[in-house]
């Protein structure tokens, strides 16, 4: 996945790591925090996505000390873009984020997946590193998540602060999206 992690160190195969377990504990996070969600708990969500966030710094954390493993390279990436995509899907599901805001981080997310496994089926060898728009895209998106879950958990409306995420995160995500889009049609 483009957002994912960058080693320069060899992959082992190994499966069973402390970085591996934490990445999975976040996979299975995600069906519990659209639970949460639907049940309009914003505060235990809050606080499960923070936890997340936590452990997806701490797991990369120690990958980059043990050294990355194949599952972790793969299996990192999916629990980000899993927990991201199905918040986006939940909260514009129960109206706290607009559905066109929902549909556009899919598909985003969509046409790069789909993307990628076109040009692999096509026999071109693909590399994956995150650009900085990208980055800075996974940056706002989690903070419009963490945002709206903690005025929505406080029955807060900063409407000035949510609209600028709103719009933020719907720029980044077109030009990040169009900047993937762009490298893969030039084979890069």
């Amino acid at each position: 996945m483009p957002d994912g992690p960058g080693f320069e160190r060899p992959v082992s195969n190994d499966m069973l790591t402390v970085p591996n377990v934490i990445t999975f504990a976040r996979l299975c996070a995600v069906p519990v925090a659209v639970w949460l969600v639907l049940r309009q708990d914003f505060a235990m969500a809050f606080w499960l996505f923070v936890a997340a966030g936590i452990s997806d710094g701490l797991d990369g954390w120690l990958a980059r000390r043990s050294g990355p493993t194949l599952v972790g390279t793969v299996l990192d990436p999916v629990a980000d873009k899993a927990l991201l995509v199905s918040m986006y899907v939940t909260l514009a599901a129960v109206r706290v984020l607009p559905d066109w805001l929902a549909i556009l981080v899919v598909f985003r997310d969509v046409v790069i997946v789909g993307g990628v496994l076109v040009l692999g089926v096509m026999g071109q060898s693909v590399t994956i590193r995150p650009l900085l728009i990208s980055k800075l895209n996974t940056f706002l998106q989690l903070a419009l998540v963490a945002v709206v879950l903690l005025l929505s958990a406080f029955d807060r409306s900063w409407p000035w602060l949510s609209t600028t995420l709103i719009w933020a995160v719907a720029a980044s995500t077109l030009a990040s999206g169009g900047a993937y889009l762009w490298k893969g049609v030039r084979g890069q």
